[in-house]
C-alpha cells in the first residue's frame, strides 16, 4: 500500500494526474488480451453487418402476386422475358440475331402491352428507326449504316407536355455473349416498367419515350443515330439511362447531370433503394474504368441531363458466355425495377422538365449511407460544409491542446513541439500505410504472381490491409514505446496520434475539395464522427480522465467505419473483375492495393492507433506481420491462381488472320495467316502457354514501327491503343475466311494544274470494316467523303486515319472519295497506302475446323473472345 501511494505521489509531481490510469497493481494499460477482440470487434462489424446489407436484395414478386400488388412491378414476368432474350444467344450487330430476331422478341412483347394497357388513358406510338451516321470516338471516326432502334412512346392523353423524358437501353452484346446482364436485364425491365405504366390508372404528365438502341456495343452509334436524327430525339428533355459493367446485384448511380442536381432531389426522394456515390462518377470520367455507356452520347451530343445508371458486380462474367440468366437474381430485377419505375413516374410529373435549363446548378455531390437513406447537395454546398467540418475540427484539436497543456503543466509550446513530432511521424505511417501494399503489389507482379485475388478475394486482407495496418501504426507505436520519460502521459500521446490524423485528413479535405474533387466528402465523414466524439469529451471532461475519452472516440467510429467498409467494398466489387480486362500495360496489383490501402486508412485511421492501450502492442503488429506472410504464401501456391472455370475467368481476345499486301504494281510482297492477341490482363499468354503451342509467337511492336497499323486488322480504337503489345502467332495452316471485303476503284481524277488527285472508290464486305489511310511523303489529304474533323484538326488527329465502319440491316456498299495534293512533280508515283479490315465477327459466319480445334485447345479457365478478320494492304 505503502508503494502504491509513493507511485501516485511520484505522478502528481511529474504532473501525470491520470490516477484512472492506475490499478491496484499499478498497471496504467489493459491487458494484451483484450486487444485481439478490439480487432475481432471490428471484423465481426464487417462481417455481420456490412456485407450482408450490401449483398441485400428485395423479394422478387411473382406473377401471382399481381392482384394483392397492384401497380407493381413484377419481376419474375421480366425474368421470363429474358429468358426468352438469353435463348437468342449472341446478338452483334449486323447478325441475323440482333437485327431480326431480337427486334422481333421486342415487337412482341409491345404488342402484348399494347393489348392490355388502358386505351382511353394513353397513347403507345412504336417506331422503327433505321439510321445511318458519323461521329467522332477517340482516333477513330466511328460510321455506321442501317443500324435499328427500337423505339417506344407512352403518352397520357389528357397531356398536351412536349417535354419527353428519355430511358434507354441497348440489347446488342459483344461477341460470344448472350449479355442477360450486359444489357439484357436492363431492356426487360424497361419492358415491364412500360407495362406497368401503360396499365395503371394513375396518369403522368410529360410522354415517356422508352429507347431500345441496337449499337451500344459497337460503340455507341444507335444512341448518336438516335440523338441526332430521331423524330421524337428533339424533344426529350431528361435521361435515366440504363447499362451494365456486371452480372445482378443492385444498380448503383455513378453519373448524374451533368450540372443538374435537380435530379438528386428526385432521386433523393423517390429511389427506393438507393446506391449511389460521386466517387463512382469521378473514376468513371477520369478513365480509370475501361467502359463508356450511351450517357456520354445523350450527354454530348443532346446536351440532355440525366442519370446513369449500371448493374457493377460480378464482372468476372460481363462479356463473356457465362453472362447468363442463372446468375442474375429476381431479386436484381426486383430491385431495380422498383427503382426506375418510381423514378419514370416522378420524371413524367416533375415541372423542371418544362425548362431543365433554368435548373442547371452545378455539379452535385452524392452518396447513400448502406442503402437505408441519401444524402446529396450541389458542389458549393460541399465546399462550405468540408471546410466548416475542416476547421471545426482543427480549433477542437487546439483546444484539446491547452486542456493537455493545463492539466500535465506543461507549456503549450511543448505540446506543440511533441505534436509535431508524432503529426510527422504519423505522416510517416501513412506513407508507409500506402507504400508497403505497393511493395507487395510491386513484388507479387515481378515474381509474375500478379492478380492472385482475382478468384479468392479474401487474400488481399493478408496481401494489403494488414500491411497497410502495420504501416499506419507502426512509427507511432515506436515512438510510444521507446520515448517513455516525458511529463505528458501516454493516454494524451495516444489523442495526439489521433489528433494527428485529424489534422491531416483535414487539411487533405480543404484542398482536394478546392482542387475540385468531390470524392473528398468521405474525409469530411470521417472527421465528422470524429470531431463529435473529441467535442464531447471536451465538454464532459472525459478528455482529462485516463481511458474514458477512448469509449466514445470508439463508439464515433462505428458509423464511419461502416460507410467506410460498404462504400470500399462496392468499389473493390466492381474494380477487382474489371481489372481481369484492364489490359497488360498496368500492374492491377497497384490499383487494388492503393485502393484497400485508402479503404484501411479512411476506415481505420482512428481506431488503430488504439491498439496502443493495450500491454504488449508490438505482439500485434508481430501478428499482422504474421498474416501477411502466412497469405503470400497462399497467394503464390495454387490457392492463387487467379482463374476460375465458368465464375472467375481469364479472357484472351485474337483474330483468326488473313493478311495480303499489294504492292503500287499489283504484285502480292505477303501473304500469310496467323492469330493476333489482343491479351486483356496483366498474366498475358502464361496462364495459356501450357496448352497452346506459343513457342513461335512474336510480338508486332517492331511492325508497328515499320507498318501502317501495324499491319494488322485492328478493330477499333481500344485494339488501337494497345496495338504494340499485342502477340503474332503464325499458322501452319491458312485461315479460313469466309469471304473477302471487295474494294473497287470506280475513278481516278487528276488535276495537273492544281496537282490534285482524287479517288473514288466502292467497298462492299461484311458488317464491321476499317478503312486504314497513310499518305506517303510529299502528299496530303485534303478532302474526303468522311467527316471532316481528322482534317481540319491536324494538331489533334495524325495519319494513318482510321475510319471504321459498320451496318446493320442495310448492307449497301460504301461509296467514298478521297483528295490529295500532291507536293512532288510527278503523279504517276505512289501517292498512299490503303489498307482495308474486313471483321466476321458473328456467328453467322461459320468457324473453319482447323480455327474451332484451335479454340477448343484453351483451358476452361479461360473465356476466348475471337473472329476471323481478312487484311489487305494496297499502295494506290
Amino acid at each position: 500500500m505503502d508503494k502504491d501511494k509513493e507511485r501516485l505521489a511520484s505522478y502528481v509531481i511529474s504532473g501525470d494526474t491520470d490516477i484512472d490510469d492506475m490499478s491496484s497493481t499499478g498497471k496504467k494499460r489493459l491487458e494484451w488480451y483484450y486487444a485481439p477482440a478490439f480487432l475481432l470487434f471490428w471484423f465481426v462489424l464487417l462481417v455481420a453487418v456490412v456485407i450482408p446489407v450490401f449483398f441485400h436484395l428485395p423479394e422478387g414478386f411473382r406473377v401471382e402476386d399481381e392482384h394483392t400488388k397492384p401497380g407493381a412491378f413484377i419481376a419474375e414476368r421480366a425474368e421470363r422475358i429474358l429468358f426468352d432474350f438469353e435463348m437468342i444467344g449472341p446478338k452483334v450487330v449486323g447478325s441475323f440475331a440482333n437485327e431480326n430476331r431480337t427486334v422481333q422478341l421486342l415487337l412482341d412483347e409491345v404488342e402484348l402491352i399494347r393489348r392490355s394497357m388502358h386505351h382511353d388513358l394513353y397513347e403507345l406510338e412504336v417506331d422503327l428507326q433505321v439510321v445511318s451516321g458519323a461521329y467522332m470516338h477517340w482516333t477513330m471516326i466511328n460510321m455506321y449504316q442501317g443500324l435499328q432502334n427500337f423505339v417506344v412512346k407512352l403518352s397520357s392523353k389528357n397531356s398536351t407536355s412536349q417535354n419527353y423524358l428519355l430511358i434507354n437501353s441497348h440489347f446488342d452484346t459483344k461477341p460470344g455473349s448472350p449479355g442477360s446482364g450486359d444489357d439484357g436485364a436492363m431492356v426487360v425491365v424497361m419492358l415491364e416498367v412500360l407495362r406497368v405504366l401503360a396499365t395503371s390508372r394513375e396518369t403522368f404528365t410529360h410522354p415517356i419515350v422508352f429507347l431500345f438502341n441496337g449499337a451500344e456495343e459497337n460503340p455507341l452509334q444507335a444512341s448518336h443515330g438516335f440523338i441526332t436524327q430521331h423524330k421524337w430525339a428533339k424533344n426529350c428533355r431528361a435521361l435515366i439511362n440504363l447499362d451494365s459493367a456486371g452480372s445482378g446485384h443492385k444498380e448503383i448511380l455513378f453519373q448524374s447531370g451533368p450540372n443538374h442536381p435537380w435530379l438528386m432531389k428526385y432521386y433523393s426522394k423517390y429511389a427506393k433503394r438507393p446506391y449511389a456515390t460521386s466517387i463512382g462518377e469521378e473514376l468513371f470520367q477520369a478513365n480509370i474504368i475501361p467502359s463508356d455507356t450511351d450517357f456520354r452520347i445523350f450527354r454530348d451530343y443532346g446536351h440532355l441531363p440525366g442519370l446513369d445508371l449500371a448493374h457493377t458486380y460480378n464482372g468476372y462474367v460481363y462479356h463473356t458466355k457465362f453472362d447468363k440468366f442463372n446468375v442474375i437474381p429476381r431479386g436484381t430485377l426486383q430491385n431495380t425495377g422498383d427503382n426506375i419505375l418510381s423514378l419514370a413516374k416522378a420524371f413524367a410529373n416533375a415541372p423542371e422538365m418544362e425548362e431543365p435549363e433554368k435548373y442547371a446548378e452545378g455539379h452535385s455531390i452524392f452518396y447513400d449511407f448502406m442503402g437505408l437513406f441519401f444524402v446529396y447537395y450541389t458542389e458549393t454546398q460541399g465546399q462550405i460544409i468540408n471546410c466548416c467540418v475542416s476547421i471545426i475540427v482543427i480549433i477542437a484539436v487546439g483546444i484539446s491542446f491547452w486542456r493537455m497543456a493545463a492539466t500535465s503543466y506543461m507549456s503549450i509550446g511543448k505540446i506543440m513541439k511533441t505534436f509535431i513530432l508524432v503529426l510527422v511521424l504519423h505522416i510517416v505511417g501513412i506513407v508507409l500505410a500506402i507504400g508497403l501494399p505497393i511493395l507487395m503489389a510491386v513484388m507479387f507482379d515481378a515474381g509474375d504472381n500478379s492478380m492472385t485475388w482475382f478468384s479468392n478475394k479474401w487474400l488481399v486482407f493478408g496481401l494489403y490491409i494488414c500491411p497497410s495496418l502495420i504501416g499506419l501504426c507502426l512509427p507511432t507505436l515506436l515512438y510510444l514505446s521507446f520515448n517513455r520519460n516525458d511529463k505528458l502521459r501516454k493516454s494524451f500521446k495516444i489523442q495526439m496520434i489521433l489528433h494527428s490524423h485529424a489534422v491531416f485528413e483535414a487539411v487533405l479535405c480543404i484542398i482536394l475539395t478546392f482542387i475540385g474533387l468531390r470524392s473528398s466528402y468521405v474525409f469530411m465523414i470521417s472527421l465528422l464522427f470524429y470531431g463529435v466524439a473529441l467535442i464531447l469529451n471536451l465538454i464532459t471532461t472525459l478528455h482529462n480522465r485516463g481511458k474514458l475519452w477512448s469509449v466514445l472516440v470508439v463508439l464515433s467510429q462505428i458509423m464511419p467505419f461502416l460507410y467506410m467498409a460498404y462504400i470500399f467494398l462496392a468499389l473493390s466489387g466492381t474494380l477487382m473483375p474489371m481489372m481481369g480486362r484492364f489490359g497488360t500495360g498496368l500492374n492491377p496489383d497497384l490499383l487494388v492495393g492503393g485502393l484497400f490501402a485508402l479503404g484501411t486508412i479512411l476506415a481505420m485511421g482512428f481506431v488503430i492507433p488504439l491498439v496502443n492501450m493495450f500491454r504488449h502492442s508490438k505482439s500485434i503488429l508481430l501478428a499482422l506481420l504474421a498474416i501477411t506472410f502466412i497469405f503470400s504464401m497462399i497467394a503464390i501456391s495454387p490457392i492463387g491462381f487467379p482463374y476460375t472455370a465458368k465464375t472467375n475467368v481469364g479472357r484472351v481476345n485474337f483474330l483468326n488472320v488473313q493478311r495480303v499486301f499489294y504492292e503500287y504494281d499489283g504484285t502480292v510482297s505477303k501473304n500469310e495467316s496467323g492469330y493476333y492477341f489482343d491479351f486483356q490482363d496483366r498474366r498475358i499468354h502464361y496462364p495459356i502457354q501450357e496448352h497452346i503451342d506459343l513457342s513461335e509467337m512474336e510480338s508486332v511492336a517492331e511492325d508497328c514501327d515499320e507498318m501502317m497499323m501495324c499491319g494488322l486488322p485492328l478493330f477499333n480504337h481500344r485494339w488501337f491503343k494497345s496495338r504494340r503489345k499485342g502477340i503474332w502467332l503464325p499458322s501452319d495452316k491458312p485461315v479460313e475466311i469466309p469471304q473477302t471485303p471487295t474494294l473497287i476503284l470506280v475513278n481516278k481524277t487528276i488535276n495537273t494544274v492544281t496537282n490534285i488527285v482524287r479517288y473514288n472508290f466502292q467497298l462492299s464486305g461484311p458488317p464491321h470494316m476499317s478503312i486504314f489511310l497513310l499518305p506517303i511523303d510529299g502528299v496530303s489529304v485534303l478532302d474526303w467523303s468522311f467527316l471532316k474533323n481528322m482534317l481540319h484538326e491536324k494538331e489533334t488527329y495524325q495519319p494513318p486515319y482510321h475510319i471504321y465502319f459498320s451496318y446493320g440491316k442495310l448492307s449497301t456498299p460504301l461509296d467514298f472519295y478521297i483528295d490529295f495534293k500532291v507536293d512532288h512533280a510527278s503523279l504517276d508515283e505512289p501517292l498512299f497506302e490503303l489498307g482495308i479490315a474486313g471483321h466476321y465477327v458473328n456467328f453467322d459466319f461459320p468457324r473453319s475446323k482447323h480455327t474451332q480445334a484451335f479454340i477448343n485447345s484453351f483451358p476452361d479457365y479461360i473465356f476466348v473472345m475471337e473472329w476471323p478478320s481478312s487484311y489487305e494492304r494496297y499502295i494506290f
